[in-house]
């Protein structure tokens, strides 16, 4: 504890007298400070006993002794000491009903006692208290110290809450609560997933208060990792201010689980190494090197029906196309079995995203494999599992999200995120399950969704994706012989054709849509070969006709 008014009076070799605010005398004892100006507020910081002997005071009289006590105590100063036997015999009885008006503890020192023995008598107090909190935290830091090395960050937090006497809670990257001590606390912690989010947003190390007076408690926010973006949170909650013991230990435990988040860092990334090298054996079809690879760490996701998921933001595609267009002149494309090491997931909507399911997994106790391929995000989660429904939930967030906004724009713009999901699949299916997640990207692309299951394309048209730029321009290429003829009034080639094909190529049937003679049919079906230079018998034909026709006119 730092000194008092308190410890002060029951110094014995002080020899001090409580005049006035007897009451208030358990404040502490910033400093002692000596000053005989007629106003020394303005050299004040607050918490300081000041020490006078009246040397240029007229303490006798009432109301300059009263303006001057009542500067010093909105001053924040906590007590006044006044030298009997130097200016003044005793105490004038103004300076002592000022004090007693404002509440502000006055002292009477003797004469044989001298300022420098009660500044001394302050610092010493001062100098031991400090020695107190720092032995106090060194055997704090011992005690957190071993609980993590035992019991891991659980008893870490339990340790930290037993020395600050509060709650501390431990969020993961995306906010949520992975450990809090006591366990009521978890609640309590929950509460807080948007500061803490706000947080992470800002670079590490970051920390910022909530609450205090007026509320239930005080919590300390505090950001873990040493990266761009943190990695953790940490949540300190107590009924007032943390005092110079407990910031010791504070600041021990953001060491201690700063150290166990870099050390999980290094382990995620080998984990990562790892879990490529097993996806590139499922996808070049060797499932039982796959497995052995896999191990402990994810043999559980080749145990059961998995989902195979591609996510890749707009700069990714960007980078993707030139990459491949390059690849295509050197003749040296890599296969979709081909998947690289680990690397940057190249934008921070697939950082988020891989956050979100990881979280998930964690949360849930389920394995995960995660890895970034070529500016994507490549998932493999299980079929039905916390980390392919927090996939779908998170793509689901960002479409309600941009419908709420109103904003008229495709994914594929910048910033845009797109994901593809597999149907499930086991170990020998894995290459296809990679292809069907990149159908359904492709699909998600061109339909201006973020997310796009394949079981979806199966069950709707292919006419939405004759919608395409490259489709259109194909179809018109290929039809504007046709609708330059019939814009010369000199026939109605292309809707014959429509009528036509419709049919089947069955004559009495389109000529009767179309209201013609069949002959007058089979005349224009004759000029729509001779125009286009292409036999209707040609079945390739009749299909590449039908799909521009169709392509004309989706909407």
């Amino acid at each position: 504890m730092p000194p008092t008014l308190a410890s002060l009076v029951h110094h014995s070799a002080l020899k001090l007298t409580v005049r006035a605010g007897g009451d208030r005398l358990d404040v502490p004892v910033r400093w002692a400070h000596v000053s005989e100006l007629a106003d020394p507020v303005p050299y004040m910081q607050g918490g300081e006993l000041l020490l006078i002997t009246a040397l240029k005071l007229d303490a006798e009289d009432p109301e300059a002794m009263r303006r001057y006590v009542k500067r010093l105590a909105g001053a924040g100063v906590v007590g006044l000491g006044f030298a009997v036997g130097v200016n003044y015999e005793e105490i004038p009885g103004a300076l002592v009903d000022a004090a007693r008006e404002e509440g502000l503890p006055l002292l009477e020192v003797p004469r044989r006692t001298p300022f420098l023995a009660i500044s001394k008598a302050v610092s010493a107090a001062i100098a031991a208290d400090q020695y107190r909190s720092v032995t106090a935290g060194f055997a704090a830091q011992r005690e957190l110290t071993r609980q993590a090395l035992n019991a891991g960050p659980e008893g870490l937090l339990g340790a930290l809450a037993a020395q600050v006497d509060g709650w501390v809670a431990l969020y993961d990257a995306s906010g949520a609560v992975v450990a809090a001590a006591p366990e009521w606390a978890g609640r309590r912690a929950a509460r807080l997933t948007a500061e803490v989010e706000r947080l992470r947003d800002r670079p590490a190390p970051a920390s910022s208060v909530v609450g205090g007076p007026g509320h239930e408690d005080r919590v300390e926010l505090h950001s873990l990792g040493t990266g761009r973006r943190p990695r953790a949170a940490l949540a300190v909650g107590t009924a007032t201010a943390l005092g110079t013991a407990e910031r010791y230990a504070l600041h021990s435990a953001i060491a201690l689980l700063t150290l166990t988040t870099e050390r999980s860092r290094s382990l995620h990334a080998a984990e990562q190494r790892l879990g490529a090298a097993v996806l590139r054996m499922l996808l070049a079809g060797e499932p039982d090197h796959a497995r052995a690879v896999a191990g402990d760490l994810y043999g559980a996701l080749l145990d059961a029906p998995f989902r195979m998921v591609v996510a890749e933001s707009a700069s990714s595609s960007a980078a993707r196309v030139h990459a491949d267009a390059h690849a295509r002149m050197t003749a040296a494309r890599p296969s979709p079995a081909a998947v690289p090491a680990p690397a940057d997931t190249g934008g921070d909507s697939l950082g988020s995203l891989a956050e979100a399911v990881e979280s998930a997994a964690a949360r849930a106790g389920e394995a995960v494999l995660v890895v970034p391929e070529r500016g994507r995000l490549v998932v493999l989660a299980a079929d039905g599992g916390a980390a392919a429904g927090a996939c779908t939930e998170y793509a689901a967030a960002l479409e309600a999200a941009r419908a709420a906004e109103g904003a008229e724009r495709a994914a594929g713009e910048e910033g845009e995120l797109v994901v593809g999901l597999s149907a499930p699949a086991g170990p020998i299916t894995a290459a296809a399950a990679y292809r069907q997640a990149e159908q359904a990207l492709s699909v998600a692309r061109r339909r201006g969704r973020v997310c796009v299951e394949h079981e979806q394309l199966a069950a709707g048209s292919v006419l939405p994706l004759l919608a395409d730029d490259a489709v259109r321009a194909f179809a018109d290429g290929l039809l504007r012989d046709l609708y330059e003829h019939d814009a010369t009034g000199r026939g109605d080639l292309v809707a014959s054709l429509r009528a036509w094909l419709s049919r089947h190529g069955q004559w009495d049937a389109a000529a009767a849509d179309l209201g013609v003679h069949r002959h007058t049919l089979r005349y224009r079906m004759r000029r729509v070969e001779e125009i286009l230079g292409r036999s209707l018998d040609d079945p390739d034909v009749r299909m590449e006709l039908w799909l521009a026709l169709k392509a004309t006119t989706t909407e």
